[in-house]
């Protein structure tokens, strides 16, 4: 396995870089190199924040921003008509994006097609959240479905992240949140051809 490099955007408060960390955990479970860390700009809620993660069978010595990501998670849908979220993502990458809305209604179908089939996804993490943790908290639902659509990851290892780093009533609403999103991408038939 080649290095695989992750980029999570959302907002202040979404739990971005909690996600990134989550990751790298999960990654850890399975025996596998990882790092997880934020970018440092305005630093309130609701302000766009990114976070990343990387993965490999290798020791990692990149420490810089990611720059050309394999994979993008979005947490924030609002934020794609702010920043440019999709700028330098590999042509072989993976889009997750928190919405109700399937990528076509989004209007990003012809802008996404050159990715393979299956590759753009959306998952609706934060009404997952609200049903299962009692807040709109769409990131442990993410990575759910980050585990469904890349394969990356198994779901078991990205809900025992969730355990470690949460007390137990908490871990149990973000587990299942996350198992959801997992089940839903599976499942799912491809939103885009």
């Amino acid at each position: 396995m080649a290095m695989f490099q992750i980029r999570i955007h959302g907002r202040g408060g979404q739990g971005v870089v909690t996600a990134a960390e989550l990751l790298s955990v999960a990654a850890f479970l399975e025996g596998k190199y990882a790092q997880a860390f934020p970018s440092f700009g305005s630093e309130r809620t609701g302000a766009p924040v990114m976070a990343f993660c990387r993965i490999d069978q290798r020791s990692i010595r990149l420490r810089e921003p990611v720059m050309q990501p394999d994979a993008l998670i979005i947490q924030d849908p609002t934020l794609l008509h702010q920043v440019n979220l999709f700028e330098g993502l590999s042509a072989s990458g993976f889009v997750l994006l928190n919405s109700t809305r399937g990528i076509q209604e989004l209007g990003l179908d012809e802008f996404l097609k050159p990715l393979p089939q299956g590759h753009c996804r959306s998952v609706a993490a934060s009404e997952l959240a609200l049903k299962h943790v009692g807040r709109p908290l769409p990131n442990a639902a993410l990575l759910g479905g980050f585990a469904g659509i890349t394969g990356l990851l198994k779901i078991e290892s990205v809900i025992a992240a969730i355990r470690e780093r949460f007390p137990a009533k908490i871990a149990d609403g973000n587990a299942a949140a996350a198992q959801e999103a997992y089940e839903r991408i599976r499942t799912k038939e491809v939103i885009h051809a």
